[in-house]
C-alpha cells in the first residue's frame, strides 16, 4: 500500500473518531469520494490499526442507525425554507 494511502486512512480514522462525523462529511472535508473514505476506514484501516478501525466502525454504525432522523430533519428544513419564500 502506498504511503499516502496509509496516511490518509489513519487521518480519516482519527478525524471520524474525533468529530464523530459521517462518511459523507469526512469525504467533503478531505475532498475525496465517499467510497474512498469507506474503503479506507473499513478495509485498509482494519489492517493498519485494528483498534482504531473498531472505534470507527462503532461510530459508523451509530450514524447508520440515526440517519433516518437526520434525513427527516433535512427534509423539514428544506420545506421550511420553501414556505418562507412562498409566504
Amino acid at each position: 500500500m502506498k504511503q499516502y494511502i496509509v496516511e490518509r486512512a489513519l487521518e480519516l480514522g482519527a478525524f471520524i473518531i474525533e468529530n464523530k462525523t459521517t462518511v459523507r462529511a469526512a469525504a467533503q472535508t478531505f475532498g475525496i469520494s465517499k467510497s474512498t473514505v469507506h474503503k479506507d476506514v473499513t478495509e485498509r484501516l482494519r489492517k493498519l490499526n485494528p483498534a482504531m478501525a473498531k472505534q470507527v466502525r462503532k461510530i459508523l454504525e451509530e450514524n447508520k442507525a440515526e440517519r433516518h432522523i437526520r434525513g427527516g430533519e433535512a427534509t423539514r428544513i428544506k420545506y421550511k425554507k420553501k414556505e418562507k419564500k412562498a409566504g
